[in-house]
């Protein structure tokens, strides 16, 4: 219908009344045409970004829907409205190129891949944009699914990308993909580690491995802190130093790692801590230390109680206790770690119903180690180095008191303290 549009007649004619030749005419009468649909196109986007962005904008923000907020802010629609030049090219592309049928097929197909392009993106911003309304839902704290939405995405372009080869060469897709087929091998060594991750990430997802958030340590590879991004390739760790280690997604599976998420969701942290005795300081308890003592808050009724069943079972086995060797006696090893128990179960901060445990550790050339294993109630780091601090400077603080002493390699001050004491 464009072909007798009046207006092109009349710029024809009004070249050719100027004196121009019928070549130069039809050039320069193409021209005009060309750059009126250049402008049309240009203003078909003003206009479709301006009812986008003002008129489709205003009524989504007054609505009470967060999910078409979330559209808007992804710029789902904004890609909407590269449709529209390319719309009025495709359309009066025939008209404007009607003297020139090469260009006008070159044109159309530049249009066409265009739309393709403008499309992918469209899907990919849509994609996007359901991504961010499923991490807004509850589900999206248990379940990542960023690396499917990436598979997606990556699967979109390369169907785009088919398309895009198919036009330029006239060429069927099926074709296409006839011709990929045989270089499965070389893709599938090119795309090893993407396939690996995607693997990797449905067994992440499908096991509840690893989340956003959780605190995870990986000691090959040097990571150990927060989960921040849990991608199709990669997941970003950000240690507690603050530098971000970067680990392909599949390594989590084919490496061991450790998630401390069921520490976090049991209410309580682990401490677990020796204290070294020097052997040389074990000794039995005698009368006086063990009413020195007995005035302890925590030792108390402790002793009163192993005073008696001591003293029972060496009277039922006829014991001569005149020698301390004989029976059974209160040691300050012992007594000492009566003392951690029962101090530990005083503490506000420490967990009565988690393991508890003060134990003898096997002996070795540091002494004798005395083992506390609790859980803390505060599970925040800073918290919980605190009351763990505040405990063992107790501990060590009052160790004296049990004639215990804490082993400790000796220092070259140690020596020179040995020589300046030996006599002339």
């Amino acid at each position: 219908m464009f072909e007798n549009f009046e207006p092109s007649g009349f710029i024809y004619n009004l070249f050719i009344s100027a004196g121009l030749n019928e070549k130069l005419a039809v050039f320069l009468r193409t021209l005009i045409i060309v750059s009126i649909v250049i402008l049309l196109s240009w203003i078909a986007l003003i206009l479709a970004r301006f009812i986008i962005e003002r008129v489709v904008a205003t009524i989504i923000r007054r609505t009470k829907f967060k999910w078409d907020d979330i559209l808007l802010e992804m710029h789902v629609f904004r890609h909407l409205s590269h449709f529209a030049p390319a719309i009025v090219i495709w359309i009066m592309a025939g008209w404007a190129l009607a003297d020139y049928p090469g260009w006008l097929v070159f044109v159309q197909k530049l249009t066409y891949l265009y739309m393709i392009v403008a499309g992918t993106m469209f899907v990919n911003a849509f994609i996007e944009a359901w991504h961010a309304i499923y991490m807004e839902l509850p589900i999206s704290g248990e379940r990542q699914i960023k690396g499917y939405v990436q598979l997606v995405k990556i699967f979109v372009v390369i169907i785009a990308i088919l398309i895009i080869i198919s036009v330029i060469l006239n060429k069927e897709i099926r074709t296409l993909l006839t011709g990929i087929g045989a270089l499965a091998a070389v893709l599938i060594l090119v795309f090893k580690d993407t396939l690996l991750s995607l693997v990797a990430s449905i067994q992440l997802s499908a096991n509840k491995m690893v989340k956003v958030g959780d605190w995870v340590s990986l000691p090959l590879r040097g990571a150990d802190g927060t989960v921040v991004d849990i991608s199709l390739n990669t997941i970003k760790i950000q240690n507690w130093d603050k530098t971000i280690t970067t680990v392909p997604t599949y390594a989590l599976v084919q490496e061991s790692f450790q998630n401390w998420i069921g520490m976090e969701e049991s209410g309580g942290r682990r401490i677990k801590r020796p204290i070294y005795i020097d052997t040389n300081s074990i000794r039995f308890l005698d009368n006086e230390m063990i009413e020195r003592l007995r005035k302890v808050h925590f030792l108390k009724e402790y002793l009163d109680r192993k005073e008696s069943e001591l003293k029972k079972y060496n009277k039922e086995q006829n014991i001569d206790d005149n020698n301390v060797i004989n029976g059974r006696r209160l040691t300050n090893i012992g007594t000492f770690r009566a003392y951690v128990e029962s101090y530990l179960h005083q503490h506000p901060k420490i967990h009565d119903d988690m393991t508890f445990l003060v134990r003898q550790l096997p002996l070795s050339e540091k002494g004798l180690p005395i083992e506390i294993y609790v859980f803390s109630k505060d599970q925040e780091w800073a918290n919980y180095e605190a009351i763990q601090a505040d405990i063992f400077d107790h501990l060590l603080a009052v160790i004296p008191e049990f004639g215990l002493r804490i082993f400790q390699i000796p220092s070259g001050n140690d020596f020179r303290s040995l020589v300046h004491q030996r006599p002339e």
